[in-house]
C-alpha cells in the first residue's frame, strides 16, 4: 500500500527554512494549546499541509544531504516529517475515531508514504531512522495523532533550537500527571506506556526508568515504588472528539 501526495503535483520551490515555516503555519492554525488537532478545519484548509507533504516526498537527508549539514538539522527534519505524515495520514483516512489493533498495523506498518523519493512507513521511519540516532527525548516529540502521545507542539522543530525544544518536551512530559503519577497510598508510580514501549532507549541513558524521569522533574519521584504502566489511549487526538 503506497499512498503518496505526488498525485497533487510537484511542490513549490521551498528551501528547508521555508518548509519549517510552512509546517509551523499548519500547526499554529490547526493545533490548540493542548496539542489537539482541528481535523475538520484542516480538511477544508489543507493546501499548506499538502505542500509540506510534497516537500517530504521530494526531499530528505539521504536525497539532499546539502540541505541537512548537521545532526540536529537531520533529526529536526525527521521529527517534523513524522508528525506531518501522521497528521496527513489520519486526515487522508477520513479521521477514524481510534486506532484498533489491525488499524495500527495498517496505518503504521502497511501504509507507505514517500520521503525523498522512496517509500517508507511510519514504523520504519521511527524505528530504523529516528531511534538509531540515539536521543530518547524523541519519544516526547513524536506524535502519531493519538490521545496518549506527547503534546503536539504549535511550531516546528528547528536545527538551531532542537536541543532546547527536546529538553522542554521532556520536562513537560515528565511533569504531566497523565504521564507520571505518584500514588503514595498504593506506593505505586503510574507512568506512560511510552516508557514501556521504549525502555531500551531510556536505559541507554540512565540506570533506571525512574532515574531517567527524574532528570526532567522539578520534584523527583521515589525510586522504591512499584511501577505501573498506564494503558495507551489510541483514540485520535481530534478537537472534535467527545
Amino acid at each position: 500500500m503506497n499512498e503518496t501526495p505526488a498525485k497533487f503535483g510537484p511542490p513549490r520551490t521551498l528551501d528547508l527554512d521555508q518548509w519549517d515555516a510552512a509546517w509551523t503555519d499548519v500547526l499554529a492554525h490547526h493545533v490548540d494549546a493542548r496539542g489537539r488537532v482541528d481535523f475538520l478545519g484542516l480538511a477544508s484548509d489543507r493546501a499548506e499541509l499538502d505542500e509540506v507533504i510534497k516537500f517530504i516526498a521530494a526531499v530528505d537527508p539521504a536525497s539532499s544531504p546539502e540541505q541537512f549539514p548537521t545532526p540536529n538539522a537531520r533529526l529536526a527534519y525527521y521529527l517534523n516529517a513524522y508528525n506531518a505524515l501522521a497528521m496527513y495520514g489520519v486526515l487522508d483516512a477520513g479521521v477514524p475515531k481510534r486506532f484498533g489493533w489491525f488499524g495500527r498495523v495498517r496505518f503504521f506498518v502497511m501504509r507507505k508514504f514517500t520521503m525523498g523519493g522512496r517509500a517508507i512507513s511510519l514504523y520504519h521511519l521511527e524505528n530504523s531512522v529516528i531511534r538509531p540516532l540515539g536521543d530518547p527525548r524523541v519519544h516526547f516529540a513524536l506524535n502519531c495523532m493519538s490521545v496518549s502521545c506527547p503534546r503536539l507542539p504549535q511550531s516546528a522543530f528547528t536545527a538551531n533550537a532542537l536541543d532546547e525544544q527536546l529538553a522542554a518536551a521532556a520536562r513537560e512530559f515528565a511533569a504531566e500527571k497523565r504521564n507520571v503519577d505518584v500514588d503514595d497510598g498504593r506506593k505505586e508510580l503510574r507512568i506512560s506506556r511510552i516508557f514501556k514501549f521504549y525502555t531500551k532507549d531510556f536505559l541507554a541513558k540512565a540506570p533506571s526508568l525512574v532515574a531517567y524521569i527524574n532528570q526532567y522533574r522539578l520534584s523527583p519521584v521515589r525510586t522504591d515504588y512499584k511501577i505501573v504502566f498506564d494503558d495507551y489511549d489510541w483514540s485520535i487526538n481530534d478537537q472534535g472528539r467527545r
